[in-house]
């Protein structure tokens, strides 16, 4: 699993999160993410039910 800051992480389909740094260059685990349903920040390690969608442009 590879993120960029500004991506989303999902959980399980029922948490999301916004990526907002990134420990490793290659954009590996883990990631500082912001919950968007509490805004509090956490260092998290995907698990195998996470996802990554890449941050949009507009």
């Amino acid at each position: 699993m590879k993120a960029k800051v500004g991506g989303r992480l999902i959980l399980d389909h029922r948490r999301h999160g916004v990526v907002i740094a990134l420990k490793h260059d290659d954009g590996s685990p883990p990631y500082v993410v912001r919950w968007l349903d509490n805004r509090r920040e956490a260092l998290v390690f995907p698990g195998a039910d996470s996802r990554i969608e890449e941050p949009t442009t507009i």
